[in-house]
């Protein structure tokens, strides 16, 4: 698709994440999978490269290179590391609150950070009782004065232990007017973290709890209006979380793709390499289809994103084919691989491991093919893809003027 959705700028930057990528994170791969522990090394390595400010302004020191670039740059990753694309992606989501709900003062305080790599931001939404509902959410944030006070819990915060800087929503008020989002350092009193918890895989990867227990932060954290918090959260999820899962699973299905396609050409049966058996060439082909389409319905709905068009139905589309498309493969690659895909001498049972983690986050498949049949009936509640379009057309505007 070079030449089509790709620009030189893109094609370079993709050879610029497959460098660094090859160079500092795969020898780093076998400490990973072994520790299990959170690389707070790496990861701010890879945040001083500039990527996680992706889609952030050069204005306030971002890369300026959009959904399509962020996607490249989690894709290269993800092909080599699971566990670090995905610590790019959440970091990305993090960035998205401050870029679409942040003040002037917010944005000139944090974004020339986050770009340059020196802070790590996170979103924190879901909770144990609750889940993915989030209205169900019971965290609260009480006025007092200058201040806000929050307790409560966050589970399943992507980077909840290499953040710096926490965008949680709370309840301030009943119903899904009240809720609202504000951002929390990690030092502030009040704030701490749960237990770094071993996962099946993406180990490297922190996805924990967030506690607060009186933690005062004051009003100028919060962002955008009372009440606004739902618009943070759903925008957060539907326009940058399916995007970014979608490119951490394309990349994980570029490696089961790669490694099977080389233990095929390597493996000598009767003779002859594995490849030429022919329901193993059948098999090889099924991967390259399903990945050639992957990526073809990945890139589309990020490109339509980047025009400033409606497409959270695309979004959706491409969140549960990646996500599905990628456990068959990488069911598929295991069987071709037999009893020697089961040692971890070999990538692909870690590959299996990590896809399965990409499942749930921004909705699982069902709650994606859900609400495409709301598209197809007509019942759809608007589009969170036009309404942030039509937000940043209004800052642009403003900024002009």
């Amino acid at each position: 698709m070079d030449g089509y959705f790709n620009s030189r700028l893109h094609q370079q930057l993709r050879e610029d994440v497959r460098h660094f990528a090859e160079r500092e994170v795969r020898p780093r791969i076998a400490e990973m999978e072994t520790a299990r522990t959170v690389q707070h090394e790496l990861s701010r390595l890879i945040a001083r490269q500039g990527w996680i400010g992706a889609t952030v302004s050069p204005a306030y020191g971002g890369m300026g290179v959009g959904h399509l670039g962020k996607t490249i740059i989690i894709e290269e990753l993800s092909r080599v590391s699971g566990a670090m694309g995905a610590m790019v992606q959440a970091s990305q989501l993090g960035v998205a609150k401050i870029v679409h709900f942040g003040s002037e003062e917010q944005k000139k305080c944090w974004l020339p950070a986050v770009s340059s790599g020196d802070c790590l931001p996170t979103i924190a939404v879901t909770e144990p009782e609750s889940g993915g509902h989030v209205l169900g959410m019971a965290a609260s944030a009480v006025r007092d004065g200058d201040d806000y006070v929050l307790n409560g819990r966050k589970v399943y915060v992507g980077n909840s232990h290499v953040g710096d800087l926490h965008g949680v929503i709370l309840r301030t008020g009943p119903g899904s007017k009240g809720l609202s989002a504000f951002l929390v350092e990690s030092d502030r009193p009040g704030f701490s973290l749960g237990e770094h918890r071993e996962a099946m895989g993406l180990h490297g990867f922190s996805f924990g709890e967030v506690h607060f227990h009186n933690c005062r932060v004051p009003a100028a954290n919060r962002l955008g209006d009372e009440g606004d918090g739902l618009a943070v959260a759903y925008s957060s999820s539907v326009l940058y979380g399916r995007a970014n899962l979608t490119a951490v699973s394309l990349g994980i299905h570029q490696a089961i793709l790669d490694e099977t396609t080389r233990f095929c050409t390597e493996r000598i049966r009767y003779g002859r390499p594995l490849y030429e058996l022919p329901n193993i060439k059948i098999k090889l082909g099924q991967l390259k289809s399903r990945l050639m389409t992957a990526r073809l319905v990945a890139y589309h709905a990020v490109h339509l994103l980047d025009q400033g068009l409606p497409c959270d139905a695309e979004l959706m589309n491409a969140k549960v084919v990646n996500v599905e498309s990628t456990l068959d493969s990488a069911r598929n690659a295991m069987e071709i691989h037999a009893a020697a895909g089961l040692f971890t001498d070999r990538p692909i049972e870690r590959y299996l491991r990590d896809a399965h983690h990409i499942f749930a986050p921004a909705g699982t498949s069902d709650v994606q093919l859900l609400r495409l049949a709301e598209v197809a009936l007509g019942t759809a509640k608007g589009q969170w893809s036009q309404r942030l379009s039509e937000l940043v057309r209004m800052e642009e505007l403003a900024a002009a003027h």
